[in-house]
Parts: structure tokens; C-alpha cells; sequence
């Protein structure tokens, strides 16, 4: 379908004319001979990685920074599992709070706290500021909730009377002290069990904590404290934070990519994202360390991911490993690319077979069940799977991917399998990779260019002469930085949508394509420009954005 005001609007755009403003004079050609090639109808999407705290402190609505103690120094050197917690002694109140690993609630969440109380006075306990303060709207409703048991009874360890239960006060509280909500609970027995208390705060603050008090002597231990939003995106539980997503799905993209990206690598052969780590109970998910340099609690998860792409009318485009590690990581300094053993291979691409009856697979099978057990019965439909990001392409890649494109071919030739060409836009791996794909027979590569505003003008038709018959290209990341520092600039929105047009205008070869990086939380950002910025109360939007509302 023609957009013809759009149309327009770009022709003005990109011949540098303004209307109701002077400007020099421009040509522009139209070649009205015949229709021009049509048009993929999934060619603008969304590209969503973990980078610049987009999941945890974003996009995950959870409010609570380091809800697990799961937090480690491996992930930046002065973060350990209390990182951002603070004990509470209330009134007259004594007590301690360590760290433990001997109960753990489950083998993937290995660290939870105990917190001693050797004198009750008004309370001891624990509290939370979040990401820079929790924001809370008065009057809206917001569900706390934790997992404990009772750790220290009398005066014995893990035995005692558990008919006494230790009372817990949950609050939500301004920084200094002001109570602006509070439940009270209850921990009693042995067995890890969840408590939960909805909280309505009286005031509108960005700066407020989570506390729990407990209010006798003995002991508890706490693990996976959480403050959700009452209202997420759709309200889904343990959802999404509702103005971001809305802002996300407002773009009105055809498919969303993810979770990376550099970040599916994991900075190392043996830290690559494994998607089954991120599905079931989020009590259950093995939190990682991120890729650029924090912490990922994998609440944001495939489920969550593939929810909120049929929630936004989107295809989901996942992405996993070609079973290389990135050739900047490597499992340690200076190593470069490394592989799987070849003996470990098998049992990965199962994994990799395994995502596709997981998304796709009738509820009675193993996979599939597990989807329909988080409460989504029927298939997702993933019709698109990338292997691989930015390789180099070496025989240690060749060698895997071509064992995990054959099984999927064999077992799955439905999915479209996306490959990829290295980071650049030209240069050996790109001229490899197209190489390579052109002999496996691919059906699409990901192409990968942050380039100048002036190579998108100077690039406008670099699809015109590609093969016809060959691999189709899915433009997976790119942007146009501008000078001065890397900003969002007009300049940069415009060399970009000068550079949709030509996407568009190759319709038969340019099939997807999308922005990065998508989402960047101010005051923790690793990379600029975004196409998104966003504070815990407010989300601002660039041109960029505009420009690609457009397509």
C-alpha cells in the first residue's frame, strides 16, 4: 500500500526542503514508468538487546535492584550479593543480616540473605532504593512480594517451635522514613514459601525504598524480594513496564529481534545465553552476568519476549549462537573466537531444536508443554531464526554453523534461517559470510553497518546491484552517527530514512530491517546514540524515532 503522505513528506525530507521555509533549490526525480518492486511486508522492526540497562531497570518492570542477591563483582568490582540493600534497625531493634547458600531455593539462585534478629525493638530488616529510587504513583496499586522461610528459631539452628510465626511488616517508604504504605505478613515453617501484600502509596514520589521489618528474635531468610506495578504493559504478570512498552509498540513494528546482539555471546564460550535458563518460574532462572558489564535476572525472559511480541501484533525473531563465542571476547583475554568441542555440539543444537518446538510444538509435547504449563497453550508461530552475530567468519564458525543450519533444515524447514555476514558493512568477513551463504544456500543474512549520516547518502543504492537470485538481507543493526560526540541529530534521522527509502525501493532483496540500539536508561548508558531514552518516570523519544514511526 502506497503511503502517499508519508511519501511526500520524505521526498521534501531528503531533498533537504522544509515547507514554509527558504531553501535552495532541489530536484527531484520520479520515475512514474511502472510499479516499482513490492514491498516486504515485515521489512520495519525492532531490535531489542539488554544494553544500557534496557530489561532490568527498564523494560522489566520490576522495581527492586538486586532482588536475588545474585549480584558479584565478577559483574563490576564493587557489587556483591548485598549490593544496594541496607539493614534496618528500627527503635531499639538489633540484629544482622549475612549472606547464605546452604537452602538455596533453587540450584539456579544460589545465594538468598538471613536476616538474625537478636532484639525486635520496632523492626529489623532490610530495604531497597531500586534503580535510583522506586517511583510510585499515589493511589495506584502495587504487589510486593518475597520468598522465605523461618531460618533461626529459639535457640536452636533450623529446629525449634514452628507454630510462632515471625511477623513481617512490608512498607513503602520516602527516603526519609515516611511511611507511604504498608501490609502486614507473615513467615512460619520451614519450606521456601511466597508472601505477598498489594501496597497502595499515598503520595507520588521517584524516590522511594521497599522495606521489610520483621518484628520478633530468631530469624528468616528472604530471597527474590520484588515491587511490580500493579498496571504493566497488557497487566501481564511479572510484565513489563507499561510506558515503555506502549512507546515500543507505537512504532508499529512487523517482528522484534532478540535477545541480542552481542549479548547472546555472553563474553565467552561458556557463558553464551541459553534460553532454557530463562523460562519457568522466575524463582527458578539463573541470573547472568551481562555482556556490557551488569546484571541480567532473567525475569525478562523468552516467554516474556514472545508474549510481548504477539501482544504488539509483532513476529518474534530470536537469536542464538552459531556455537562461537564473539572474536572480542573469548573465554579468556586475548583468545579471540573460540568454539564449542565438536563432542558438545549435538547436545547444542538439540537446544537449538528444542526453541523451536518450545515456540511452535503442540502442548503435549515435552517443549511445548513447558510453554503451555507459563500459560500460553497454543504456538507462538516463529517463522524466523537467526544463528549467529557479527562472527568472524573462520572455519571454527563454518564448521558449526553448518552443523546447526543442516539439522534445522532437516527437522524444520519452515523457519527461515537468518545467518550472518560479519560486523561490516564491507571487509573480509562481509565478503566471506556472503560467500559462505551463497554456498549452504541460505535464504537470508544479516547485514550490520553504524556508519555515517554520509554513507547512507553516498550508499543510497547499494541494493540496486545486488543478485536477485541470491541470499535475501536482513539489516539487523544500524544507525547513522553523526559527529559531535555521537548524538541524535536531524542530520542522522534523515540520513536514515534516506536510507529506508532505498530498503524499500529494494523490496525484493532488503526483507527486515532495524534500528539500534533500541532503549537506553539516562545516567547508565554503555553506547550512543539510541533511538530511545528513558529515566524511572519519563521516556523521551529522538528523531530517529520519528523517522522510523514513518515506515
Amino acid at each position: 500500500m502506497v503511503k502517499t503522505g508519508r511519501s511526500i513528506f520524505l521526498i521534501l525530507l531528503v531533498a533537504g526542503i522544509s515547507p514554509g521555509v527558504h531553501a535552495e533549490k532541489a530536484t527531484v526525480t520520479i520515475q512514474a514508468c511502472g510499479p516499482g518492486k513490492p514491498i516486504s511486508p515485515d521489512l520495519v522492526g525492532i531490535f531489542f538487546e539488554d544494553l544500557n540497562y534496557a530489561a532490568d531497570g527498564g523494560l522489566y518492570a520490576e522495581l527492586v535492584q538486586n532482588r536475588s542477591f545474585e549480584y558479584s563483582p565478577t559483574e563490576q568490582p564493587d557489587w556483591h550479593p548485598l549490593k544496594f540493600w541496607d539493614l534496618q534497625r528500627r527503635g531499639g531493634g538489633d540484629g544482622s543480616i549475612t549472606v547464605a547458600e546452604m537452602r538455596p531455593i533453587h540450584e539456579n539462585n544460589p545465594h538468598y540473605a538471613l536476616l538474625t534478629v537478636r532484639r525486635a525493638g520496632e523492626g529489623v530488616g532490610i530495604a531497597n532504593g531500586g534503580f535510583d529510587g522506586i517511583p510510585l504513583t499515589a493511589g495506584e496499586t502495587y504487589e510486593a512480594s518475597f520468598w522465605a522461610y523461618q531460618a533461626f528459631m529459639g535457640q536452636m539452628w533450623g529446629r525449634g517451635d514452628n507454630s510462632k510465626p515471625m511477623p513481617v511488616t512490608v512498607r513503602l517508604e520516602t527516603t526519609n522514613g515516611e511511611v507511604l504504605a504498608e501490609a502486614s505478613t507473615q513467615v512460619q515453617g520451614r519450606p521456601w514459601r511466597r508472601v505477598s501484600a498489594k501496597l497502595k502509596p499515598t503520595q507520588t514520589v521517584g524516590d522511594a525504598r521497599l522495606v521489610l521489618l520483621a518484628h520478633e528474635t530468631g530469624g528468616i531468610a528472604l530471597d527474590v524480594i520484588s515491587l511490580f506495578p500493579e498496571k504493566t504493559f497488557r497487566n501481564r504478570p511479572n510484565g513489563l513496564r507499561a510506558d515503555l512498552a506502549q512507546t515500543l509498540a507505537d512504532l508499529k513494528p512487523k517482528f522484534v529481534r532478540f535477545p541480542g546482539g552481542c549479548l547472546v555471546h555472553g563474553g565467552g564460550i561458556r557463558r553464551y545465553y541459553d534460553w532454557k535458563e530463562t523460562i519457568g518460574p522466575v524463582e527458578q532462572r539463573r541470573a547472568r552476568r551481562n555482556s556490557w558489564g551488569y546484571h541480567q535476572t532473567m525475569g525478562l525472559g523468552y516467554f516474556e519476549y514472545f508474549q510481548f511480541c504477539e501482544d504488539i501484533g509483532a513476529k518474534p525473531l530470536p537469536v542464538v549462537t552459531a556455537g562461537v563465542c564473539c572474536q572480542h571476547a573469548g573465554s579468556s583475554p586475548g583468545r579471540g573466537q573460540e568454539g564449542l568441542p565438536m563432542e558438545e555440539m549435538p547436545a547444542y543444537i538439540q537446544d537449538v531444536l528444542d526453541l523451536i518446538e518450545w515456540a511452535n510444538g503442540p502442548a503435549t509435547s515435552m517443549w511445548g508443554s513447558k510453554r503451555a504449563a507459563a500459560g500460553h497453550p497454543e504456538p507462538f508461530g516463529l517463522e524466523y531464526l537467526g544463528v549467529g552475530n557479527e562472527d568472524a567468519i573462520t572455519p571454527i564458525f563454518k564448521e558449526r554453523f553448518k552443523m546447526i543450519y543442516g539439522a534445522l533444515k532437516e527437522k524444520h524447514p519452515e523457519i527461515t534461517v537468518i545467518g550472518t555476514v560479519g560486523p561490516f558493512a564491507s571487509g573480509q568477513d562481509f565478503d566471506n559470510g556472503w560467500a559462505f551463504a551463497q554456498e549452504l544456500g541460505l535464504s537470508m543474512v544479516d547485514e550490520h553497518y553504524y556508519v555515517s549520516p554520509q554513507w547512507f547518502w553516498d550508499n543510497l543504492s547499494r541494493y540496486d546491484t545486488y543478485d536477485r537470485n541470491s541470499a535475501k538481507v536482513y539489516v539487523g543493526e544500524y544507525a547513522a552517527h553523526d559527529r559531535d560526540r555521537r548524538r541524535n541529530t536531524l542530520r542522522s534521522a534523515i540520513a536514515e530514512a534516506a536510507g529506508l527509502t532505498g530498503f524499500e525501493r529494494n523490496g525484493d532483496i532488503v526483507q527486515l530491517a532495524s534500528y539500534a540500539p533500541l532503549l537506553a536508561r539516562r545516567g547508565h548508558t554503555q553506547w550512543h546514540p539510541d533511538m530511545i531514552y528513558f529515566t524511572a518516570t519519563e521516556v523521551f523519544v529522538s528523531a530517529n524515532y520519528f523517522v522510523h514511526q514513518l515506515f
